[in-house]
């Protein structure tokens, strides 16, 4: 780990909070609401309804059978449709804003947006850091959209162009890109290019280093600090990484059955783990830190679908062809119930056959069934039926969006007026009073974070410091020697999530579970003052700092929109470093975004 890393927060450049506006002006009422799109397998549509009030329903038609991912916290809902070389979006009309100790819920009527994309055969779908990737198996590039304009009714798009056309992938790792790779030529016997591995490209392009093999490499998901992909040898995953992705492959077990493979994999949000099929009758554990890193689960039928539970990151669940639903204790690496849920599908014919699809909302498995023509609710807990919608057509491919927040009087359904402050002016330039103060929990700071850094040095930020220097008291090189000094730090990554939070050194993690150990206000030269929230190490890795403290103008519980941040083993020692103060803000902006950012402020 490196030197201590110091908060100066009465520095000039200072860090944006947005901050809720005040509850106690307005009645609150907690509301829990999901949505569901489901596709037609014959009629190109998409259905929408509230699973609460399922009568009042939305039609959205689209161009062929389409396949929905919900992006962007769920805000909006892609339909992929391969056969007919479209993607279409839509806003689902839900919208969720986390403020660290409670979440504002805005509800609304799902909309299409206008603008679609069309491509040769597009297929595999990322939402990721703040961008959804979309590859065109058949045009040889991957469509990258801004996951947040979408969620705005916007389609804002760019090309990452890949070497060859073929069934793949791409990725955003840290600052930087990796693509699934294919041979120039079809294997003998068959139509398309072998896949061969993983490789680390630019936003152009360009590759970079070696392909790091992954034979037939399909499926991908990310989870805490990975992005793992099945190959034929095992789980090939990568980190982010000062120099660039690092990989590391994780052989599959000899106890598990021969021949067979992951193709599919699902990545929690809650913990670091995957879960994954494993030929057709099977399913893997995959912990990509700790041995074994693979664990096998073998089903009693053929396997039809299979979700992992994001309200409880220990469950997972999984249909069987004799109609049967699976809850599997991730933790135990078995099943820990079962129950029979619908009629028998079996898994001969074509993978595309109409075969029921499971979602999860909140306390219930959502799963369409459509030779019945229904989506089913069943209760989580005990595999119970909840409740059956009919849907006209045949129901098939299923997403699920919402979940629980606070609504705002006057916010209604079209939540127009939902507005919150941009912080006080003198409360960011450090004048406040101490019963403005208020503790704040470490999910402020939760989140994906990147170092500047790296921008300093290679002269992304240098459009800053003229900025600076045209109302400033040095010169743009004075600036940037400031500042060189602030931001460096060798840790370039840093996440947090729940209790935990994991630094990143040349891609390798070290984590730490941290609680509140209050808070110091700090007043400086100049007469200003500044509020630091600190936390103290319970647990983790032994190198991972005892105490974090944290700074970003805020005084009471708001979400961060970056930070500077100090760390080492004496509390009282790190108040008096004022020097270096490295500063990090989301892994989905890229380096432009976070100059114009900083010079915005």
């Amino acid at each position: 780990m490196p030197r201590s890393l110091a908060c100066a927060t009465g520095l000039s450049l200072a860090l944006t909070v947005h901050a809720v506006a005040q509850d106690a002006e307005h009645a609150r009422e907690d509301v829990t609401h999901y949505r569901v799109f489901v596709g037609d397998h014959a009629d190109p549509r998409v259905t929408a309804f509230d699973l609460t009030e399922p009568s009042k329903r939305w039609t959205f038609a689209t161009t062929g059978q389409p396949k929905l991912y919900g992006v962007d916290d769920g805000s909006a809902v892609v339909a992929v449709q391969s056969d007919s070389d479209a993607v279409h979006f839509m806003r689902s009309g839900i919208s969720l804003h986390s403020h660290g100790d409670h979440a504002d819920i805005e509800i609304a009527d799902p909309a299409a947006v206008r603008e679609t994309l069309t491509g040769p055969r597009p297929f595999h779908l990322i939402d990721h850091v703040g961008k959804v990737v979309i590859n065109f198996d058949r045009g040889g590039y991957a469509a990258v959209v801004n996951a947040h304009k979408l969620g705005e009714g916007e389609v804002e798009a760019t090309r990452l162009p890949q070497a060859r056309a073929h069934h793949g992938y791409a990725a955003p790792i840290g600052s930087a890109w990796v693509t699934s790779v294919a041979s120039d030529a079809p294997v003998e016997g068959d139509t398309a290019p072998k896949r061969l591995g993983l490789q680390q490209v630019t936003a152009d392009g360009t590759p970079v280093g070696d392909v790091a093999t992954c034979t037939g490499i399909h499926g991908e998901a990310f989870s805490g600090a990975y992005l793992a992909t099945g190959c034929e040898e095992g789980i090939l995953t990568v980190t982010a990484g000062t120099n660039g992705p690092s990989f590391t492959m994780l052989p599959y077990p000899a106890d598990l059955p021969a021949g067979d493979s992951t193709g599919t994999l699902i990545g929690s949000k809650a913990m670091q783990v995957f879960l994954g099929n494993y030929g057709a009758k099977g399913l893997v554990v995959v912990d990509p830190v700790d041995e074994p890193h693979i664990r096998h689960i073998e089903l009693p039928f053929r396997r039809i679908d299979f979700a992992l539970d994001p309200a409880n990151a220990r469950f997972g669940y999984v249909l069987t062809e004799d109609g049967t639903l699976h809850q599997i204790d991730v933790l135990e690496g078995k099943v820990a119930r079962s129950a029979r849920v619908t009629e028998p599908y079996s898994m001969d014919g074509h993978w595309n056959d109409p075969r029921p699809r499971i979602a999860m909302a909140g306390d219930e498995v959502v799963m369409s069934d459509p030779k019945a023509g229904l989506v089913r609710r069943i209760a989580k807990d005990t595999l119970e039926e909840a409740g059956m919608i009919p849907v006209e057509g045949m129901p098939y491919n299923i997403a699920v969006v919402g979940g629980s927040g606070v609504m705002h009087e006057g916010d209604g359904h079209d939540h127009a007026g939902h507005a919150h402050s941009h912080g006080d002016p003198k409360i960011y330039a450090g004048y406040f009073e101490d019963s403005q103060i208020q503790d704040r929990p470490l999910s402020d700071y939760a989140g994906d974070w990147q170092s500047v850094y790296p921008y300093l040095r290679d002269g992304t930020l240098d459009p800053v410091w003229r900025h600076k220097a045209e109302t400033g008291t040095m010169d743009a090189a004075g600036y940037k020697a400031e500042y060189e000094t602030g931001y460096r730090t060798d840790v370039e990554r840093i996440t947090i999530e729940g209790d935990v939070v994991t630094f990143y050194k040349d891609g390798q993690p070290t984590m730490g579970t941290y609680a509140s150990d209050g808070r110091e206000t700090l007043t400086y030269k100049k007469g200003n003052r500044g509020v630091r929230f600190i936390f103290r190490k319970t647990g983790g890795n032994a190198d991972a700092p005892q105490f974090i403290q944290f700074s970003d103008h805020g005084i009471s519980p708001t979400k961060a929109d970056h930070y500077h941040l100090y760390w080492g083993n004496d509390r009282a020692a790190l108040l008096n470093e004022v020097t270096n103060w490295p500063t990090y803000y989301p892994s989905s902006l890229g380096p432009n975004e976070i100059a114009s950012e900083m010079m915005a402020h």
